[in-house]
């Protein structure tokens, strides 16, 4: 791969913005430099005057585009790939949502070979990089299922989780179920499945023996356990004041209040991690369209079961960082770093994604203060433009 040149930006550095620098980079970052400094051997890319941020990591969406990860075909998957590009996601979790096992396996199978193929090629492929797979029940609590059927709502099955961990990079489990727990303590100790807890019903002290035992991150927060309560502080309590546990935002305005997300902000800091948690509606018109099994209906931000149970949603995530910045006091860059290092670091891909830094991947993203994409790159290959 030949050697590119992006100049003319401010660029957003994990920790400052860096003013009259540019970046060298083929498929990885190879150097920040001046940007007086005399190149001959690069292409140089024009920001003119856009800002250069890290590509952004959605490690929660279950679809887009009329597209679903758990049920797609593979050029569905490949289509989403594409679509989440044009929201300045270079790489992402695509999600699944409580099925039979049998179904899910085939889904598992399926996403391992679209995900070798997303890193063999970047232009070829032309979307996001799939980092592996979020798994999203069956082994929830149905008493906080949300939009998951029931039906196929099971205890967890150690053996089969367990055959799937080479794919599996996040899995929501309720710890209450039998056997959640010792299966929290096998993932974390001796592989690299990250594990959430959440669509759960269990209390503080509960929760803080899951994270004891090896979980690390609460699946969208608020949403599908418990609220808080100055007695009983609940999972919500737990995920706030645990300073090593990441926590998961819709910041759409509709799942949480605005107005939390200032409080969710001080309490966390980098271990705020925002996510879409769309579903195929997400660019879509308005109507009724399938997650799960189950029939939801889109208006607008809302999307909802006919008992009126909120159901995914279709933001974007560059919308997302957008509604951070907007309600908050945090700056643009460190809400950039909510949908880029924190989700890194989150399932442990940091060490090449989600910051701009030599020896990364070239993931980066031209945006303006709006958080408009207006060029996506991923491993160095332009794959959006605008």
């Amino acid at each position: 791969m030949s050697m590119k040149c992006l100049i003319n930006g401010p660029i957003v550095l994990k920790d400052r913005v860096a003013e009259d620098m540019m970046i060298i980079f083929d498929d990885t970052i190879r150097e920040i430099v001046p940007a007086d400094a005399t190149r001959t051997d690069v292409t140089y890319i024009d920001a003119a005057g856009k800002w250069i941020a890290p590509g952004l990591i959605d490690v929660h969406s279950h679809g887009c585009v009329g597209e679903d990860a758990t049920t797609s075909d593979a050029e569905g998957i490949r289509r989403m790939c594409r679509s989440v590009a044009t929201d300045g996601v270079t790489s992402w979790l695509p999600t699944l949502m409580t099925y039979p096992l049998e179904s899910l396996g085939r889904s598992f199978d399926l996403i391992r070979g679209l995900k070798k193929e997303s890193v063999y090629d970047k232009a070829v492929w032309g979307g996001a990089e799939i980092l592996g797979v979020n798994m999203e029940g069956p082994f929830i609590s149905t008493a906080k299922k949300g939009a998951h059927l029931e039906e196929y709502i099971i205890p967890p099955d150690k053996d089969f989780v367990m055959a799937y961990t080479d794919i599996i990079r996040l899995i929501t489990l309720a710890p209450e179920l039998e056997g959640a727990m010792d299966l929290i303590r096998e993932l974390t100790s001796s592989t690299e499945t990250r594990v959430a807890v959440g669509h759960t019903a269990i209390g503080y002290e509960e929760a803080l023996e899951a994270f004891d035992a090896g979980a690390t991150e609460v699946t969208h927060l608020f949403n599908a356990m418990n609220g808080i309560h100055h007695r009983n502080p609940g999972l919500v309590g737990a995920a706030l004041t645990r300073k090593d546990a990441y926590c998961e935002l819709i910041a759409d305005t509709f799942h949480i209040n605005k107005g939390l997300f200032q409080l969710v902000a001080d309490c966390k800091k980098d271990h705020l991690v925002l996510i879409t948690d769309s579903m195929r509606a997400a660019g879509l018109p308005d109507g009724s369209y399938d997650l799960g099994g189950q029939m939801v209906q889109k208006e607008g931000i809302r999307c909802l079961l006919p008992n009126g149970t909120i159901a995914g949603s279709v933001l974007r995530l560059n919308q997302a960082v957008h509604n951070l910045y907007t309600y908050t006091d945090l700056s643009l860059p460190e809400a950039i770093c909510c949908a880029s290092l924190h989700p890194a670091r989150a399932i442990g891909v940091d060490r090449r994604k989600g910051s701009i830094e030599p020896g990364k991947d070239a993931d980066l993203i031209l945006i303006d203060e709006d958080m408009n994409i207006y060029r996506t790159i991923t491993g160095g290959e332009t794959i959006y433009e605008n």
